[in-house]
């Protein structure tokens, strides 16, 4: 079944979501993967959608005046659904707004083979807030990595937190 990642960005509004997931769901488009956002009064939404159309046809049903859609065929680079190989951990900074924030935090975690997985930020007036999903290799000294997340914290005068995701208990 052919594969298509779509963007869709928009002026945000009550009902974006709705009506675009409908489009897709009207046209035999299921939603594999997802991911929803705010970024300054924008919804920025980007989904990887299985089922019988082509990216064109797609962007055709989704596009409106206040939306701009992409869509682009893609291939499946994981199973849906199967364990990851690594540890996952959540990482957490608050600190003053500053540039190069992201690119700090990212060095370090690609430097021992981490994978961020998901990430969102936030400024709110001052604070700038990252909330970061982390896979990392099961071979990585954790204990050092904690460390140098925190001088990296240190020298953009924010807090790091980073601990492992808990898995469910039955």
């Amino acid at each position: 079944m052919a594969l298509s990642a779509v963007t869709v960005l928009g002026i945000d509004r009550p009902g974006v979501i709705a009506a675009v997931t409908g489009s897709l769901a009207e046209c035999g488009a299921n939603i594999t993967d997802s991911t929803m956002t705010l970024l300054g009064g924008h919804i920025a939404m980007m989904f990887l959608v299985s089922g019988g159309l082509d990216a064109e046809e797609i962007t055709k049903r989704l596009r409106t005046h206040d939306l701009v859609v992409t869509a682009a065929a893609v291939e499946a680079r994981r199973h849906f659904g199967c364990a990851s190989n690594g540890h996952g951990y959540v990482l957490t900074l608050h600190g003053p707004d500053r540039p190069g924030i992201i690119s700090a935090v990212s060095t370090v975690l690609a430097a021992v083979g981490g994978n961020i997985t998901g990430m969102s930020t936030r400024l709110t007036g001052h604070l700038y807030v990252l909330i970061a999903d982390v896979e990392l290799p099961r071979a990585v000294d954790t204990g050092g990595l904690a460390r140098d997340l925190a001088e990296i914290g240190s020298g953009l005068d924010s807090e790091i937190t980073f601990r492992p995701v808990e898995p469910a208990r039955s």
